[in-house]
């Protein structure tokens, strides 16, 4: 039996504006109006401010009353920035490093530069060079680390320019990403808390197989005719992957160091953190089989192996995201991310690699830890332990482990930021009726004062019906969240061509309690033409605990395609559902899932449009597809099961396969053996390709996709 959790009511259609793809996907024209009004917003320490291109505001954190700090103008005059060049381009990205003083961090065509907006002293400037890859900057040292044609650069505080590496290419990178952004990584750059050392990332890939990908040139350029190699290093399931290494670098001296972590090869480096002193660097060490993990204190003048602080290791996957974050008011203690309990929670531990306490617990998962209120000794997180559908805002205490709801109204999904001292905390939320709120909360005492109410966009156009509840996974007790969005004027005595939008894969999720459950405003578009759509989240997508999500390892899609196929069942309860006219659609995992289900159910699904789709998890990359499969070697029969080149014969449904020519995701090896097993099979997939687009059409070219999708279940699904 179902559980519809709530129902937002529709706006009749008669007399009200339609939305057209302009208006709703994110590459429209008319998008941005569309969306629901935010705030730019950052912190002073804890006073706040509001930003513009022009302008800056603070706001008073009691009554939300907004005073001028300074304008754009005013800043050009009184700085004397006088020159085009010289002048600041704009306030909206402004940040405020230092807490207690009137410096602004602002930019001009060119440079970087602090200003004091009281007295207009600009107290220091760095030229932003051209072409750099990548930037991080220390707020401490003012001093910038850089990547350019791959090689290492260091501005010091001074403007003093070093090179830190000069062998750099596409086989030798420095200071960028690497394992392909697994693990949590976001970057490659990592400065202590004093701006003094910075650690960063060496990969060798030179091991790797290029996958051939090329650049078509442009309609317009008469200059080019032949189109050019593009090629990817691509480490495949079970294949040779790279190597890396972790350097500091002594921005004083220039002298470099390696972390002695040993024969990298086969080995993952993550989450990479300082101590607060600025002389250790900690990191998160994982073999291939990313069964094991090992936390590693490194000395950060010789490179030498301090300690292990901490092991862990389960039979299926260990899979670390965060880096630790040491206690501003404790240098010895630090927190530390884990899954061991079977729900992500954060635990304290000492230096010497001792467990203090779990710090949360229970059947919920940490999701964000926001900062620190030193002087209560107190961490705020965000969490769903409310709902596994929520993100809702807590205040726990170090020492007791008491937790504290603190957001406003506890309903939706609550976003935070938080002030220098941790006194006080932006909380920006939806809920499924609430397009955008913004209140300033008290951390301490639990004040809310509501600063922001945002309107609805959507006044005045012929708005679906959106509904959310929950069903019943295929093990026949686990809880899984959908959401149906209702065709306009929806008239329960008739039946509905319905399109099943699925993507289910790890580390994503489609249903929460944002604005309109967190719809997809293309779903909005469908109902609009009729249709109704229902998106449910399976078991091995992300926010439910660890055991939800490893019930697909090994077997990537079959568990997945069990619990779709529950929503089926509940679909055909619905006597407003045309089961004869049932579509689906999915992006990437998404895509897999739709071909997956396309040929597993041919006789459910009569149409299906599947977006950048993996085929054959042995041509997925390593560390993704060896966590969730391990390698084609150690698990044939798991590959071969899930492999949808077989399945190529049973297709019967319309098809349509839709692939960016210069995908780096899922490379277009996915989508062309299909279409050759398909070939041979007899079946007629439809497929289009998007020259010079990646995984992800971008740009105006998005809103051409999703008229070219629509179209295509308008032609064989209406």
């Amino acid at each position: 039996m179902a559980m519809v959790m709530a129902v937002l009511l529709a706006l009749p259609m008669m007399g009200q504006k339609q939305f057209t793809l302009e208006d709703l996907n994110f590459g429209g024209k008319n998008y941005r109006n569309m969306i629901p009004q935010n705030r730019s917003l950052t912190w002073w320490g804890d006073q706040l401010v509001r930003l513009s291109n022009d302008t800056c505001w603070t706001i008073n954190p009691v009554n939300g009353k907004e005073k001028v700090l300074f304008t754009r103008e005013r800043l050009n005059k009184k700085a004397a920035l006088t020159s085009e060049s010289d002048k600041i381009v704009g306030l909206s990205w402004a940040k405020f490093p230092h807490a207690g003083n009137p410096i602004a961090l602002v930019s001009n065509m060119a440079e970087q530069m602090l200003i004091n907006f009281k007295t207009g002293k600009v107290e220091w400037r760095q030229t932003v060079p051209d072409g750099i890859m990548v930037a991080e900057r220390n707020e401490q040292s003012n001093a910038t680390a850089y990547v350019k044609d791959d090689n290492l650069y260091v501005i010091d505080g001074t403007g003093n320019t070093r090179q830190v590496t000069s062998d750099g290419s596409r086989d030798m990178v420095y200071g960028q990403s690497v394992h392909r952004n697994e693990f949590g990584i976001e970057g490659g750059l990592f400065w202590n808390p004093q701006g003094t050392r910075l650690a960063f990332y060496r990969m060798d890939q030179s091991m790797v197989t290029d996958y051939p990908l090329i650049t078509v040139p442009e309609i317009d350029d008469s200059t080019q005719v032949i189109a050019t190699p593009a090629p990817e290093k691509y480490p495949m399931a079970g294949q040779t992957s790279h190597l890396v290494w972790v350097g500091v670098l002594d921005v004083a001296t220039g002298d470099t160091v390696y972390l002695k972590a040993g024969d990298p090869t086969d080995r993952y480096f993550s989450n990479i953190s300082w101590n607060p002193d600025g002389n250790i660097v900690y990191m998160m060490e994982g073999n291939r089989d990313q069964n094991e993990v090992d936390l590693v204190a490194y000395d950060a003048i010789t490179g030498n192996r301090i300690s292990n602080l901490y092991h862990e290791e389960h039979p299926k996957y260990v899979e670390p995201q965060h880096p630790i974050t040491f206690l501003p008011w404790d240098k010895d203690k630090f927190l530390l991310w884990s899954e061991r309990d079977g729900y992500n929670h954060l635990y304290l531990y000492d230096t010497a690699g001792k467990l203090v306490k779990q710090l949360t617990r229970g059947n919920w998962v940490v999701m964000d830890l926001l900062g620190f209120d030193t002087e209560r000794q107190t961490v705020i997180i965000s969490a769903n332990a409310d709902s596994p559908i929520q993100q809702n805002l807590y205040r726990v205490d170090v020492a007791t482990g008491a937790m504290t709801r603190i957001d406003e109204g506890g309903k939706g999904w609550h976003s935070g930021r938080l002030s220098h001292s941790g006194r006080y905390l932006i909380d920006s939320y939806q809920e499924p009726d609430v397009p955008r709120n913004i209140a300033i909360v008290d951390t301490r005492n639990n004040s809310q004062m509501r600063y922001f109410t945002a309107p609805d966009p959507w006044q005045g156009y012929g708005v679906p019906e959106y509904r959310c509840g929950s069903i019943k996974a295929a093990d026949d007790s686990t809880d899984l969240y959908y959401r149906m969005v209702m065709p306009v004027d929806f008239d329960p005595a008739k039946k509905y061509p319905t399109v099943v939008y699925v993507y289910g894969g790890p580390h994503a999720h489609n249903v929460d309690a944002r604005w309109h459950w967190s719809s997809r405003s293309w779903e909005t578009y469908m109902a609009q033409r009729g249709y109704l759509l229902f998106i449910l989240d399976n078991r091995g997508s992300e926010n439910r605990g660890r055991d939800f999500e490893q019930a697909t390892f090994r077997q990537l899609g079959q568990v997945e395609m069990q619990d779709q196929m529950r929503g089926v069942d509940f679909l055909r309860t619905l006597n407003y559902v045309d089961t004869a006219r049932l579509g689906v659609h999915g992006w990437s995992f998404g895509g897999f899932m739709t071909i997956s289900l396309m040929t597993n159910y041919p006789d459910v699904f009569k149409v299906g449009v599947a977006g950048g789709p993996v085929i054959d998890w042995k041509w997925y990359e390593v560390m993704y597809g060896e966590r969730y499969m391990d390698t084609p070697q150690a698990n044939p029969d798991g590959y071969a099961q899930t492999s949808l080149i077989h399945k190529a014969k049973d297709l019967k449904g319309r098809l349509q396969i839709i692939i960016g020519l210069n995908d780096p995701t899922v490379v277009p090896q996915h989508s062309y053996s299909f279409l050759k097993a398909c070939i041979a099979a007899g079946t007629q997939p439809d497929f289009y390709v998007y020259p010079g687009q990646g995984h992800n059409m971008m740009g105006h070219q998005s809103v051409h996709l999703h008229e070219r999708i629509t179209r295509y279940f308008d032609d064989y699904l209406k």
